[in-house]
């Protein structure tokens, strides 16, 4: 095996590639993907289009890259998670984990739903899993303008004055494809965001949220071009580890304490092959880390496969399913609780899939009820068998899926926005509340 500069390449020898049952055409890969600077393609600010993000970029001047340390700080004080609130009953089957409001009650002055209008539409969107008083309740969202100068704001739930406050907003540049805390609920490492873009940025939080850009990772060797981020995710139980993918068909696995690429699912033009393997035959648009290992990560792409990688074993992948019409999969969702099961949707569908690992090729649910093409999705940070997805019909819905290979007809819990749902997150700190983005409202819903 070899390295240099600590970067680790990987594409398949001859005997290891996967079959191509589908007869898919690899006569274009690694065409097309190189964004020069005079190119700019911004998409169109549809919501389902914006998931696409398959636009180049144009490249600002070269920047240094920098390495960044995760190292443990002294912890904050600790708050306990927020009470559990008593929504009212809602129509569907019942059950006992989760329920929505349907309105607030009578005696409860907590309001059920919490706004804040941005001046410019909105994308990406995050939750903070910090619980200290002072950094609770923290959301990142960032805009989606069609030239190179964007925004990110950190907003906050007020709750004494009881509604979401701006903190701070930063510049950007190019819409953020995705925005991530670092998932620190014990608030014993850096106060950091991540984003995608052009390239993938680390930023530092002070006291005030005043946001300090902390490091910039870059595979592209040559300045003049750049392959857009697409997605990327944090790994939960190891906080050095960020995955990323691209429209140049490969995912990257970064390790933050170096700051170099420690893995890479296909090799780029100077990178020195050490492992190799096949990742996808086109674009990849999603990427997410097993949340029982720290090893084990999935991707999503244009050819329409979900794939399975093992950074142990990176001789081979296992794709787990195939869209039958080789239709473009755009975003994908590992159960938090139970790691069998795997969500995703595919480009201009109104269904969600659910695959289970241990029966490939064949989803075990479509979960139907949308109306119009599904733009994100997020599993329930402490339920197996909850899962809510957001639409251009301008509705979030959650589901039970306990009932599990039997059809799951209708969602047990909905929400009627006032436009397309774009982004849809369920927090992890405080799993009584789900966070919605449309046009340029950011939404947070008591479930």
């Amino acid at each position: 095996m070899q390295s240099a500069g600590g970067v680790l390449r990987f594409v398949a020898p001859k005997e290891l590639q996967i079959s191509n049952p589908l007869g898919m055409d690899h006569s274009h890969q690694g065409q097309g993907y190189a964004m020069h600077h005079n190119s700019m393609h911004v998409m169109p600010q549809s919501s389902s289009a914006m998931n696409m993000m398959m636009g180049g970029y144009i490249v600002p001047p070269s920047q240094p890259q920098q390495s960044t340390y995760l190292t443990p700080q002294q912890p904050t004080p600790q708050l306990m998670q927020t009470d559990v609130y008593d929504p009212m009953d809602a129509a569907g089957p019942s059950n006992q984990d989760i329920s929505m409001s349907a309105a607030p009650r009578e005696d409860d002055k907590r309001k059920e739903i919490y706004g804040y209008d941005a001046p410019y539409n909105l994308y990406s969107s995050a939750w903070s899993c910090a619980t200290d008083p002072q950094r609770r309740f923290r959301l990142a969202v960032s805009s989606f303008i069609e030239e190179y100068s964007n925004k990110v704001s950190i907003v906050q739930l007020d709750e004494t004055a009881g509604e979401l406050v701006l903190r701070n907003t930063f510049d950007h540049p190019y819409p953020a494809t995705k925005l991530m805390w670092i998932p620190d609920s014990k608030g014993t490492y850096p106060d950091l965001i991540a984003t995608s873009g052009d390239y993938l940025r680390l930023w530092r939080l002070g006291a005030d949220n005043n946001a300090k850009i902390e490091t910039l990772l870059n595979t592209n060797r040559t300045a003049e071009y750049c392959a857009p981020l697409t997605s990327f995710d944090w790994n939960e139980l190891d906080l050095n580890l960020i995955g990323t993918s691209s429209i140049d068909t490969t995912c990257t696995v970064w390790q933050l304490e170096t700051g170099q690429a420690i893995g890479s699912t296909r090799a780029t033009v100077d990178g020195t092959v050490r492992t190799q393997l096949i990742a996808h035959d086109k674009e990849v648009f999603d990427i997410s880390f097993s949340r029982a290992s720290r090893d084990m990560f999935a991707s999503v792409g244009a050819d329409g496969s979900v794939r399975l990688f093992d950074l142990r074993h990176l001789e081979h992948s296992t794709i787990i399913y195939e869209d039958p019409q080789r239709i473009p999969l755009l975003r994908l969702a590992w159960n938090r609780n139970d790691n069998n099961y795997i969500a995703t949707f595919a480009c201009e569908s109104n269904e969600v899939i659910i695959l289970d690992m241990r029966i490939p090729c064949h989803p075990v649910a479509r979960l139907a009820n949308h109306r119009a093409p599904v733009n994100g999705i997020s599993w329930a940070p402490h339920s197996s068998t909850h899962i809510c997805t957001a639409a251009d019909d301008a509705q979030a819905l959650i589901w039970d899926v306990h009932e599990i290979p039997r059809p799951i007809l209708d969602p047990i819990l909905a929400y009627q926005a006032a436009g397309e749902v774009n982004q849809i997150h369920w927090s992890t700190t405080f799993p009584d509340w789900i966070s919605i983005c449309y046009a340029n409202r950011l939404e947070i819903l008591r479930v």
